[in-house]
């Protein structure tokens, strides 16, 4: 075989009996890694989700990425689902129902107007809030009106949860409820657009807002009569709401005994008649607590018989229940007494304490996620009870279940009275367990994103448990957990629940300093802004990210933040402005190039800065002449391309100019340096900038010992002085001795005073003492547009006497000639 070019059957497939022997095909070899004890690799979920005009790829390794959708990707047009496709999704979405012997199915007490004025409310198209206490029996009534309406909208009844949802989360419910469309999600303004065609019945149980957000639901359905089931504390509707409000009370007496008898499966006793007259009177009539003081009185009921009277099931063996009771009672002597009146207004405790040990474990793990019992499937995992999937049976026969949806909660009111009798007390560790058992649970490849999506709540109570913990492991293990579960739930299209996720796992991230997987949070958080049309979010998160990748050296990950991160540029309609992604290199400002304004270049007057005086301002005066630019005569053709160029070198000239007269100013004495004199070389000025230097560096040619550009050396003037040659051949002369003058001010005309006239300064020459005269490079005036030679003035300054800032003042020479102004 040849080594390089493989064969088929290298592959595990078959290429019409190639590489066969004897009619069988060659079996490919078992895998090493389960002899060392180490599962399989598993492949990792990618799934693509198109949210709008993005296709979102959901990599749960590096991060998801985020681009404009392809054409070639866009989904199909969204289809309304069937009635038959609406009965089976309505099915498949219902709590399980518990293993183990069926419920008694209870009867509808009292409920007969309420649940005829609700349906006659709907009919005619108005939305209904039904209000009452917890435990009232709302979620049986809502179920009656349900299948009293099932005929009356074009698309249905749609049964939805509002526990713990917001509004967005409820519109996003009632679509995928009418349409099929898998792996979409329409952006804001497509989800309205569909949901104004909708005509169903919404049944929405356990609603929790109310005002504004309740009027916006109700303005993005205008075709939907809603049905609303709320407790009293939920904020009230808005007056615009045009809501029918219908309250909902407690049993009557004789309804609420009917009741006990019926989850009891006997007649009641005049003992217990009269106890349950007692309850009715402290309980206000509220059902829910007759189901649970009908499961005390079968317990008590068990404990009054022959223990061997019951099968495994809890059913009585063809013997009459009389018979059971008088030989139960005689063989332990005594009977079991019923229970007290605040044992049955507060029965969960005393209910628990007569479970199994897997129901009552089942308990301690609901307590520490906050009222969600997790899926009867995951019991045995959670237990370590393989028949622990029954406890779910138990706990719903005892009336300590409610439904939410498509799960199970703890009844209202169960989880304090657990909590006052210690069932919280190992909450952390139950869910530290928890959560490390749905870590490994949502990332294995064989979980769909629905059942991850099923679980959410229970995920999440998780990790809020854990995260402000501070226990050992706690915030390591809520990581772990968010890690493997949000790239499940953002493919299950739960983003609420993926919000909730990202936020958590980021916190404990942080608090566990795990920076890698809070810089994957951060990349998610600003993937998620960017989905939901929130760039600033998204920028803020994204940049983030990549600042802690980039110190990480994570080079795909920042790779992908970037890309994001362009994308966030691109649809917010913004230039970075400034704002560079970490790690990137700015270029420098000189190379940046924009484009001309039309017309040119405006002509700017003389730069003034508040501390300048009027003789500094002409020193630094630039105005062109006619048909010249600044730039020693040049034509003013400068495109907008050099604007920059220009303003910067303004900037620069101006820097150089005042710092070469606060640097004569304060020269040392002349018996510091070499000879007694100093000799300036010429400073770089706006000429400069031809020969591509910038005006604040020397030429490369320059010596530090004062040479000139040239390189040429200085010989000895007249008088002692040193003269330089200068670029326009005018010599500099240098007094070599103290000035008979003192410091003097500039004209202020900037023109030179008439020669042999030395101008004074009114300082007390009592006091003078010998300075060194300094004297600066002369230039090239731009007044006319054409060179002029400039005879430097000397600079007379006595030490702590001058003032630096305003220049250099200009006196007569020593040689009598007139001085002359110092033009920059």
């Amino acid at each position: 075989m040849d080594p390089i070019h493989r064969g088929p059957e290298d592959f595990g497939r078959d290429n019409d009996g190639y590489g066969e022997e004897s009619g069988r095909r060659t079996q490919p070899r078992a895998p090493l890694t389960s002899d060392f004890g180490q599962q399989p690799m598993q492949r990792a979920r990618v799934v693509q989700v198109v949210s709008g005009d993005f296709l979102l790829t959901v990599n749960p390794v590096d991060g998801s990425e985020v681009e404009l959708c392809p054409p070639g990707e866009q989904p199909p047009v969204p289809v309304r689902r069937t009635a038959a496709e609406r009965t089976d999704r309505e099915r498949a979405a219902a709590p399980p129902v518990p293993p183990g012997p069926p419920a008694p199915q209870l009867p509808l007490l009292e409920r007969q107007e309420e649940r005829e004025r609700l349906v006659r409310l709907l009919a005619r198209g108005r939305s209904v809030r039904l209000t009452g206490p917890a435990g009232s029996g709302r979620t049986a009534l809502l179920s009656a009106v349900a299948a009293d309406c099932a005929d009356l909208a074009p698309d249905g009844v749609v049964r939805l949860s509002g526990l713990k949802r917001t509004v967005t989360d409820l519109l996003y419910g009632l679509f995928e409820a009418v349409y099929d469309a898998p792996l979409l999600r329409p952006d804001r303004a497509v989800l309205l657009e569909m949901l104004r065609s909708i005509g169903a019945v919404v049944v929405l149980d356990d609603l929790e807002f109310g005002g504004a957000a309740l009027d916006e639901l109700l303005d993005a359905t205008p075709e939907c009569a809603f049905l609303f089931a709320t407790t009293p504390d939920v904020p009230a509707p808005t007056a615009d709401a045009h809501l029918e409000e219908v309250f909902l009370a407690g049993l009557g007496r004789s309804a609420s005994v009917a009741l006990l008898e019926e989850v009891a499966e006997r007649p009641l006793t005049d003992d217990e008649a009269n106890w349950a007259g007692d309850l009715w009177f402290e309980s206000e009539g509220l059902p829910l607590r007759f189901v649970q003081a009908g499961a005390l009185l079968r317990r008590r009921d068990m404990l009054r018989t022959d223990p061997t009277a019951y099968d495994e099931q809890g059913y009585v063996e063809g013997r009459p229940v009389d018979d059971v009771f008088a030989k139960g009672a005689d063989a332990e002597g005594q009977d079991a007494p019923l229970p007290s009146l605040g044992e049955g207004a507060a029965p969960a405790a005393l209910l628990a304490s007569r479970l199994s040990g897997p129901a009552r474990d089942t308990l301690h793990f609901a307590v520490a996620l906050g009222g969600e019992v997790p899926h009867q499937a995951h019991l045995p995992a959670l237990v370590g009870d393989t028949h622990a999937d029954a406890a779910l049976g138990e706990l719903a026969g005892c009336g300590l279940l409610s439904p939410a949806g498509s799960r199970y909660r703890l009844a209202p009111g169960v989880v304090a009275q657990l909590e006052a009798a210690g069932y919280g007390e190992d909450a952390d560790d139950r869910a530290r367990t928890a959560a490390q058992h749905y870590a490994w649970w949502a990332g294995h490849s064989s979980v769909t994103a629905a059942r991850a999506v099923a679980e959410a709540d229970a995920i999440v109570a998780a990790m809020t448990r854990l995260v402000p913990g501070d226990g050992a492991g706690q915030a390591s293990a809520a990581v772990l957990l968010a890690r493997s579960a949000a790239p499940a739930l953002a493919a299950g299209l739960h983003w609420s629940g993926w919000e909730k996720t990202l936020r958590l796992g980021q916190e404990a991230a942080r608090i566990a300093g795990e920076v890698a997987e809070e810089a994957y949070f951060h990349h998610e958080l600003g993937v998620l802004a960017l989905c939901n049309g929130n760039p600033d979010r998204a920028r803020a998160e994204l940049e983030t990210s990549i600042s802690m990748r980039g110190a990480l050296a994570d080079k795909s990950g920042a790779v992908a933040g970037r890309r994001a991160l362009a994308l966030v540029a691109d649809r917010s309609g913004t230039l970075p402005g400034g704002r560079t992604p970490v790690g990137e290199e700015v270029p420098a400002a000189r190379y940046d190039e924009s484009a001309s304004p039309p017309g040119g270049i405006p002509a700017a007057g003389p730069m003034v800065l508040p501390w300048m005086s009027e003789d500094d301002t002409a020193l630094i005066s630039r105005a062109p002449a006619s048909g010249t630019d600044g730039f020693g005569g040049r034509k003013a053709v400068l495109g907008g391309a050099r604007r920059n160029l220009v303003a910067a070198g303004a900037g620069v000239l101006l820097a150089a100019v005042l710092g070469t007269v606060v640097t004569l100013g304060m020269m040392p004495s002349s018996d510091a340096q070499d000879g007694g004199s100093v000799s300036t070389e010429q400073s770089a000025g706006e000429d400069d900038s031809e020969n591509g230097l910038p005006a604040d560096e020397p030429a490369d040619d320059s010596t530090p010992g004062g040479a000139s550009s040239s390189g040429s050396p200085s010989t000895p003037g007249p008088s002692g002085s040193q003269v330089s040659p200068s670029g326009s051949g005018a010599p500099s002369s240098e007094s070599s001795g103290p000035s008979d003058s003192p410091s003097s001010g500039r004209p202020a005309s900037g023109r030179p005073s008439s020669p042999g006239t030395p101008t004074k300064s009114p300082t007390d020459t009592s006091t003078k003492t010998p300075t060194k005269t300094a004297t600066p490079t002369p230039t090239e005036t731009e007044t006319t547009g054409s060179p002029t030679p400039a005879e430097t003035p000397t600079d007379t300054t006595s030490p702590g006497a001058s003032d630096s800032a305003s220049g250099p003042s200009t006196t007569a020479s020593a040689s009598g000639s007139s001085p002359e102004p110092v033009v920059a």
